[in-house]
C-alpha cells in the first residue's frame, strides 16, 4: 500500500471548545478508551453472541486489541488523517475497529449496512477512503462491482474469514497480527501516533443516510464527540453497576456517541444479535438501560398487545384496564402530584396481573428507557411510565454529536424532548425553527462549503431543520421536520407527524405516512398490524385469501375510517385525513423506504406508490 499525501481539512466553521474541568475528563476518543482499561478495568466490558454462547472482551483487551488494529493500519501505510471506510452491522468488531482508527489518526467513515452498492460507492469516492472494512464475504460481493470504480481503495480486511478466497482480502485477525509484530519492533510508535491527534481534529465523517437528497459527509471533531459525551453524562444517570443491550446501528451517531457514553461510565455493554432477536435478548442479557428509536418502543408495546389478544377477550379486556389505571397513574405522577388512593390500590393489581409480566418479558432489570432517534408518542410514554419503566427522550442531529437536549426520570415532561444539556444553547428563529450552538456543532460538510454555509445563520447558529417551540421552563417541544411540512392546494400547511402519531394510536395500525402535499387533502397510506387484522375479521365473519383482498376489503376499509375518526376529533377541517390505502408490505430499511433509524423516507415512499396515491385523488 502507497503512502498517499494526506488531504487537509479546513473547519468550515468556527467550532466553539468546551474546556474539560477534571484531569480525568478525556478530551480525545483515543484518551476515552485509554480511560476505560485505567478507571473501570471489568473482565466483561464488551460482550457479543458466538454459536449461541455470550463471549466477553475485558477493557484491557479491548485496548491492547484496538492498539494492535492502529498499529496494522499504520503498517498498511495508512496515516495521520487518511480515512478509513468501515461497513458492517454492528458488533463487537465495529467498536474494536472505531477504537482502532482513532489511535492510528485515522478519520474513519461509517457505511450503513443496508446502503446500496451505489450508495456506497459514493460515499467511498467522495471521503477518498484508502481502506476498507467489511463485516464478510457477502458485504464483499455486494460491493464487487462498483469497487473498480473506487480507485482509492487500496486494501480490503474483512472481519469473517468464511468464504473468503485465498488473497481475496485480509482478515481482521491477519491485520492485528501484523500490527502486534510492528508493536513488538517499536513498542512506543502507537503512544506517539495517537497522542498526537489534537480535540479539534476530525475523529470522524458520517453520512447522514437523510429522508431527502444526496447524502452529506458531516465531519466530526474528537471535541464534537467528547464534550457531547461528557456534557450528557449527567442527563442519563449512568453508572458503572449499569447493564446495556445496544441494538441500534453503530454507523448512525445515536448509537455511536451512547456507546462512547456506556464506555465513558464503565458500563457492561452487550451487543443485541439483531432487531429481530430483541426479546431474547433482552430476557438473556436483563439490561438495566435500554437505547431505542420510537418504532422499537411501539413494536414492544404491540407484542404485549398480541400476546393478550391472542389469550382471548378476557385478557385483552385486562391489559386495556391495567393500560387505563397504569396512565392515569403515569400522569400524576410526573407531575409529582398525589395519586388517590383508589387508584393507587387498581395501580398494585394491574402491576401484579400484567406490568410485572411485561417487565420480566424485558429482563426484569429496566431502570431507564432512552428513546431518541425520532418523536416518541406521547400516549406511548405514559404506557410505559405506568407500567414501572421510565423513558426519557433525546433530541440531537448526526450534525450535533448527536445531543442537544434530554429528559430525565424526576423531571421528566411528557411530550417534550427536556431541557438542552450543559453547554449547549438554543433558541427558535422567527420561522418556528429550532437553532442551536454549542462544542457538538459539527465543523461542516465534507467537500460541501455551501450546503455547509446555507445551514448556518449569520452569527453561527447552527439550523436544525425542525420546528419547534420552548417553554417558561426550558423544555423543548418538536413539532416537525421543516422538509417535512406540506402545503395542500388550498394553501394551507400541514405537519404531519403529530397526525401520524395519532393514527398509530390504534392496535390496527402497523405504520402510517400521511400524504396530501399540493393536493385538496391530507390522506394516509397505512400498513395494517395484520396480527390484529385477521382476528377482526375472523371475529366479523369477513372472508379473505390473501392480505391484498384484506386491502381492498370495504369493511376493512370502513374499520380504519372509524378508528381514524375517532383518534383526530380535534383536528382542524383541513387537517383531517379524507381518504386512506392500505398497503400490503411493511415499509423497511432493506427497501429502503425507512432510514437506519426507522423513520420514513417520504420522497421514496412518495415514488414507490405514486399510482396508489394517484388512485385516491381520482
Amino acid at each position: 500500500m502507497n503512502v498517499a499525501s494526506q488531504t487537509t481539512v479546513e473547519p468550515a466553521v468556527q467550532t466553539l471548545r468546551r474546556l474539560p474541568v477534571s484531569i480525568d475528563e478525556p478530551t480525545t476518543l483515543v484518551e476515552l478508551f485509554e480511560r476505560v482499561a485505567r478507571l473501570h478495568p471489568k473482565s466483561d466490558t464488551l460482550n457479543y453472541k458466538k454459536d449461541g454462547r455470550w463471549l466477553a472482551v475485558s477493557a484491557n483487551e479491548m485496548l491492547t486489541r484496538a492498539r494492535s488494529i492502529a498499529a496494522g493500519l499504520y503498517s498498511l501505510g495508512v496515516r495521520h488523517g487518511d480515512r478509513v471506510a468501515l461497513l458492517s452491522e454492528s458488533r463487537c468488531e465495529w467498536t474494536l475497529v472505531d477504537a482502532g482508527c482513532q489511535f492510528a489518526g485515522a478519520i474513519d467513515v461509517p457505511i450503513y449496512p443496508t446502503q446500496t452498492a451505489s450508495q456506497a460507492a459514493y460515499i467511498l469516492k467522495d471521503s477518498g477512503a484508502r481502506v476498507l472494512i467489511l463485516a464478510n464475504h457477502e458485504k464483499l460481493v455486494q460491493l464487487q462491482a462498483v469497487l473498480e470504480d473506487c480507485p482509492a481503495i487500496e486494501q480490503i480486511i474483512i472481519f469473517d474469514k468464511e468464504g473468503i478466497a485465498p488473497g481475496e482480502a485480509m482478515m481482521l485477525a491477519e491485520l492485528e497480527k501484523i500490527g502486534r509484530d510492528l508493536e513488538t519492533k517499536q513498542p512506543d510508535l502507537i503512544d506517539k501516533i495517537a497522542h498526537r491527534t489534537k480535540p479539534d481534529e476530525l475523529a470522524t465523517i458520517i453520512y447522514t443516510s437523510g429522508t431527502t437528497g444526496e447524502p452529506k459527509g458531516v465531519m466530526l471533531t474528537h471535541a464534537n464527540l467528547i464534550s457531547n459525551v461528557i456534557d450528557s453524562a449527567g442527563r442519563f444517570s449512568f453508572d458503572t453497576e449499569d447493564t446495556v443491550l445496544s441494538v441500534l446501528p453503530l454507523s448512525h451517531v445515536f448509537e455511536r456517541s451512547a456507546m462512547y457514553m456506556y464506555l465513558y461510565h464503565g458500563m457492561t455493554v452487550y451487543f443485541g444479535e439483531s432487531l429481530d432477536k430483541i426479546g431474547p435478548n433482552l430476557r438473556e442479557v436483563r439490561p438495566t438501560i435500554f437505547v431505542g428509536v420510537p418504532r422499537i418502543f411501539e413494536k414492544i408495546y404491540a407484542r404485549v398487545k398480541d400476546k393478550a389478544a391472542a389469550q382471548g377477550k378476557l385478557n385483552m379486556a385486562l391489559l386495556n384496564w391495567s393500560i387505563a389505571v397504569g396512565t392515569a397513574v403515569a400522569r400524576l405522577t410526573v407531575k409529582h402530584e398525589k395519586v388517590p388512593y383508589l387508584l393507587a390500590q387498581k395501580h398494585k393489581l394491574a402491576n401484579l396481573f400484567v406490568f410485572a409480566k411485561w417487565r420480566e418479558a424485558l429482563g426484569g432489570r429496566i431502570r431507564l428507557l432512552i428513546s431518541g432517534g425520532a418523536a416518541l408518542p406521547e400516549e406511548l410514554g405514559y404506557i410505559y411510565i405506568g407500567a414501572g419503566l421510565p423513558i426519557v427522550q433525546g433530541y440531537g442531529l448526526t450534525e450535533t454529536s448527536p445531543v442537544i437536549t434530554g429528559g430525565v426520570p424526576n423531571d421528566n415532561r411528557l411530550g417534550t424532548v427536556g431541557k438542552a444539556i450543559p453547554n449547549v444553547e438554543m433558541r427558535i428563529a422567527a420561522d418556528g425553527e429550532i437553532e442551536v450552538r454549542g462544542p457538538n456543532v459539527m465543523r461542516g460538510y465534507y467537500n460541501k462549503p455551501a450546503e455547509t454555509a446555507a445551514v448556518f445563520t449569520a452569527d453561527g447558529w447552527f439550523k436544525t431543520g425542525d420546528i419547534g417551540a420552548l417553554d417558561a421552563d426550558g423544555f423543548l417541544r418538536i413539532t416537525d421536520r421543516k422538509k417535512e411540512l406540506f402545503k395542500t392546494s388550498g394553501g394551507k400547511y400541514i405537519a404531519p407527524q403529530p397526525i401520524e402519531q395519532l393514527i398509530k394510536g390504534s392496535r390496527f395500525v402497523n405504520q402510517v405516512v400521511l400524504i396530501g402535499n399540493e393536493r385538496k387533502f391530507p390522506a394516509a397510506l397505512i400498513v395494517p398490524d395484520w396480527e390484529s387484522i385477521e382476528s377482526y375479521a375472523q371475529l366479523k365473519g369477513v372472508q379473505w385469501k390473501s392480505h391484498s383482498e384484506l386491502c381492498r376489503h370495504p369493511r376493512i376499509i370502513d374499520l380504519f375510517e372509524r378508528q381514524i375518526a375517532g383518534l383526530t376529533p380535534n383536528l382542524a377541517q383541513y387537517e383531517r385525513v379524507k381518504k386512506i390505502a392500505l398497503l400490503e408490505d411493511e415499509l423497511t430499511i432493506e427497501n429502503g423506504e425507512l432510514t437506519p433509524t426507522l423513520k420514513v423516507k417520504r420522497r421514496i415512499v412518495d415514488e414507490k406508490y405514486r399510482n396508489v396515491i394517484d388512485r385516491l385523488y381520482e
